[in-house]
């Protein structure tokens, strides 16, 4: 089974952080990036200034809504990640793959509201990443990079 790992951005504000999830998901061998609701797309000199052109060797598609996106990529046998803060979620540190999951799709969101329920909602799973400082969350291209590399481990197992 080809192993298969595609991001969904939904919301995403600044241009900053799509460049930054470009490059990251470039680095770490993402295959596609869905880009839904606000956030931004390339061409822009703001994205390409931080991705270092990873947006031109990264597949990457502009979608009006990212739940339409999930339900698409479920038939597809994707198993659905949303990386979100919610009582419903696992720590990436003690989350497992199913063994089925040869193709996983994972979602992030807005800077400042996250994911909406309606999103969370449709996912298979919920991971969170812990914080052991005073801050409550990480900056959403620094979480983006964190989960993609774990996800990327965990699928190559």
């Amino acid at each position: 089974m080809k192993k298969e790992i595609i991001v969904i951005c939904h919301n995403i504000r600044s241009r900053h952080n799509a460049g930054s999830i470009f490059r990251t998901a470039d680095g770490a061998g993402v295959n596609k990036i869905f880009l839904c609701g606000i956030t931004p797309a390339p061409p822009h000199p703001n994205i390409e200034k931080v991705s270092l052109g990873a947006e031109k060797f990264v597949e990457w598609e502009k979608a009006k809504d990212a739940w339409r996106v999930i339900e698409s990529l479920k038939k597809d046998g994707f198993f659905i990640l949303a990386l979100e803060q919610d009582k419903k979620a696992v720590s990436l540190e003690e989350f497992k793959l199913p063994e089925n999951a040869g193709k996983i799709a994972l979602v992030v969101g807005n800077e400042v509201e996250g994911l909406p329920k309606s999103i969370l909602n449709r996912t298979d799973k919920i991971i969170y990443i812990p914080m052991r400082g005073q801050k409550e969350s990480l900056n959403v291209s620094v979480a983006f990079g964190i989960a993609a590399y774990k996800l990327v481990e965990l699928m190559h197992r």
